[in-house]
Protein backbone atom coordinates (compact mmCIF):
# COMPACT_ATOMS: atom_id res chain seq x y z
CA UNK A 1 0.00 0.00 0.00
CA UNK A 2 1.09 3.29 -0.99
CA UNK A 3 1.38 6.15 1.82
CA UNK A 4 -0.36 9.38 1.50
CA UNK A 5 2.32 11.55 -0.06
CA UNK A 6 1.17 14.71 1.84
CA UNK A 7 1.17 12.60 4.85
CA UNK A 8 4.69 11.08 3.71
CA UNK A 9 6.25 14.85 3.18
CA UNK A 10 4.95 15.95 6.68
CA UNK A 11 6.72 12.36 8.34
CA UNK A 12 9.60 13.40 6.57
CA UNK A 13 10.20 17.10 7.41
CA UNK A 14 9.65 15.93 11.31
CA UNK A 15 12.33 13.96 10.79
CA UNK A 16 14.23 16.37 9.15
CA UNK A 17 13.52 17.99 11.98
CA UNK A 18 14.34 15.65 14.58
CA UNK A 19 17.52 14.53 12.79
CA UNK A 20 18.69 18.07 13.43
CA UNK A 21 18.04 18.38 16.32
CA UNK A 22 19.96 15.70 17.55
CA UNK A 23 22.73 16.61 15.89
CA UNK A 24 22.47 19.80 17.46
CA UNK A 25 22.35 18.45 21.25
CA UNK A 26 25.09 15.58 20.20
CA UNK A 27 26.57 14.24 23.53
CA UNK A 28 29.51 12.12 21.71
CA UNK A 29 30.93 10.94 18.50
CA UNK A 30 29.03 7.78 18.45
CA UNK A 31 25.37 9.41 19.97
CA UNK A 32 22.53 6.68 19.81
CA UNK A 33 20.25 9.49 19.57
CA UNK A 34 21.87 10.35 16.22
CA UNK A 35 21.70 7.25 14.70
CA UNK A 36 18.28 6.90 15.33
CA UNK A 37 17.49 9.88 14.35
CA UNK A 38 19.31 8.66 11.23
CA UNK A 39 17.72 5.94 10.38
CA UNK A 40 14.45 7.52 11.03
CA UNK A 41 15.02 10.12 8.70
CA UNK A 42 16.41 7.78 6.17
CA UNK A 43 13.36 5.68 6.02
CA UNK A 44 10.78 8.84 6.30
CA UNK A 45 12.64 9.92 2.85
CA UNK A 46 11.98 6.45 1.51
CA UNK A 47 8.42 6.63 2.06
CA UNK A 48 7.90 9.96 1.14
CA UNK A 49 10.07 8.82 -2.79
CA UNK A 50 8.14 6.21 -3.13
CA UNK A 51 4.42 7.93 -1.87
CA UNK A 52 5.63 10.37 -4.55
CA UNK A 53 6.59 7.96 -7.26
CA UNK A 54 3.38 5.89 -6.91
CA UNK A 55 1.00 9.22 -7.11
CA UNK A 56 2.74 11.37 -9.21
CA UNK A 57 5.08 9.19 -11.20
CA UNK A 58 7.68 11.74 -9.83
CA UNK A 59 11.68 11.19 -8.78
CA UNK A 60 13.30 13.15 -6.75
CA UNK A 61 16.51 14.68 -7.62
CA UNK A 62 18.40 12.41 -5.19
CA UNK A 63 18.44 9.32 -3.45
CA UNK A 64 20.04 7.52 -0.36
CA UNK A 65 23.54 6.62 -0.52
CA UNK A 66 23.89 2.81 0.02
CA UNK A 67 25.92 1.38 3.12
CA UNK A 68 28.62 0.41 1.04
CA UNK A 69 31.67 1.66 3.26
CA UNK A 70 33.71 -1.88 3.12
CA UNK A 71 33.70 -1.69 -0.71
CA UNK A 72 34.52 2.12 -1.12
CA UNK A 73 37.75 1.29 1.44
CA UNK A 74 38.93 -1.69 -0.65
CA UNK A 75 38.68 0.38 -3.54
CA UNK A 76 40.68 3.26 -2.04
CA UNK A 77 43.39 1.18 -1.26
CA UNK A 78 44.30 0.28 -4.93
CA UNK A 79 45.47 3.72 -5.75
CA UNK A 80 48.84 4.45 -4.84
CA UNK A 81 50.65 7.72 -5.20
CA UNK A 82 51.95 6.96 -8.78
CA UNK A 83 48.50 6.31 -10.02
CA UNK A 84 47.49 9.49 -8.62
CA UNK A 85 50.54 11.41 -10.10
CA UNK A 86 49.68 10.36 -13.64
CA UNK A 87 46.24 11.49 -13.57
CA UNK A 88 47.29 14.84 -12.94
CA UNK A 89 48.69 14.88 -16.61
CA UNK A 90 46.37 13.04 -18.41
CA UNK A 91 44.63 15.99 -20.03
CA UNK A 92 44.07 16.26 -23.59
CA UNK A 93 44.23 19.87 -25.38
CA UNK A 94 40.10 19.30 -25.46
CA UNK A 95 40.45 19.94 -21.97
CA UNK A 96 41.77 23.00 -22.02
CA UNK A 97 38.56 24.68 -23.97
CA UNK A 98 36.04 23.36 -21.20
CA UNK A 99 34.75 26.34 -18.93
CA UNK A 100 35.30 24.27 -15.48
CA UNK A 101 32.95 27.23 -13.58
CA UNK A 102 29.61 25.53 -15.18
CA UNK A 103 27.96 23.63 -12.63
CA UNK A 104 27.79 19.99 -13.59
CA UNK A 105 23.72 19.72 -13.29
CA UNK A 106 21.24 21.65 -14.55
CA UNK A 107 18.01 22.72 -12.26
CA UNK A 108 14.99 22.79 -14.03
Amino acid sequence: MTADPRAALDRLVAALEAHYNAVAARRSDDDPAVDDAYDVLADAFEVYDEAVLQSYGEVLPFALVEDDEDEDDDEDDHHDDHDLEDDEHDFDDEDEDHDFDEPAYRAD
